[in-house]
């Protein structure tokens, strides 16, 4: 069975979605750490509240990104973790950070990448006028929401839409895709042959 890693930074409403697939049987692997770079992140309660180990790695005791990001990377080798899943962190990794964990590193992002990456996709969706936007859950590589899709879904912006209520209707696909995403993997079954990351029967 997969050991798996969240890092996050706030609620925590994607890793308890998880956290129920996991318990339900929807995800062949079993959620082992939780590390959040806030004290006070939500996220910390929730792995506490569902026994699963939680740290607060606190970025001030680091005097640069590699050497707090080589902090994490101690910590997810002291697991033994398999796949390294973001849910909602708010911090860049370094690229030795990815190097240790090459298409072991999950990102799920409130758009159809390519299209608005970065920290305020729907924002960006709504501004520009698009018409369908949705989410994407990717391997992380080097680059900033750029590594290989692996399942993506479509959500409808309405005339009527606000930031609020697009993001409500994408965080509620994303609570079922991002499971079935980790699943795939903790089945072994996905395949990534450049940039295309297909799923094996």
């Amino acid at each position: 069975m997969k050991r798996i890693a969240v890092l996050a930074s706030g609620q925590g409403t994607n890793l308890e979605a998880i956290l129920k697939a996991a318990k339900s049987g929807e995800i062949a692997g079993r959620v082992e750490l939780v590390i959040s770079d806030r004290r006070k992140a939500r996220a910390l309660e929730i792995a506490r509240r569902w026994g699963v180990k939680a740290l607060f790695i606190n970025p001030a005791d680091y005097r640069d990104r590699n050497t707090y990001d080589a902090a994490v990377v101690e910590e997810l080798q002291r697991a033994a973790i398999d796949l390294v899943v973001l849910a909602g962190f708010m911090r860049l990794l370094s690229a030795p950070f990815v190097r240790q964990y090459p298409l072991r590193i999950m990102n799920i992002h409130p758009s159809l990448l390519p299209a608005f990456p970065g920290t305020n996709g729907v924002e960006q969706a709504l501004a520009y006028g698009v018409k369908v936007t949705g989410c994407t859950v990717h391997f992380v590589d080097e680059g900033l929401d750029s590594g290989p899709v692996i399942l993506q879904e479509a959500v409808p912006v309405l005339p009527d839409d606000t930031v609020e209520t697009l993001h409500q209707r994408i965080h509620a696909v994303e609570y079922r895709l991002y499971p079935r995403a980790i699943d795939l993997f903790c089945r072994d079954k996905l395949i990534v042959e450049g940039r295309r990351c297909l799923i094996v029967d």
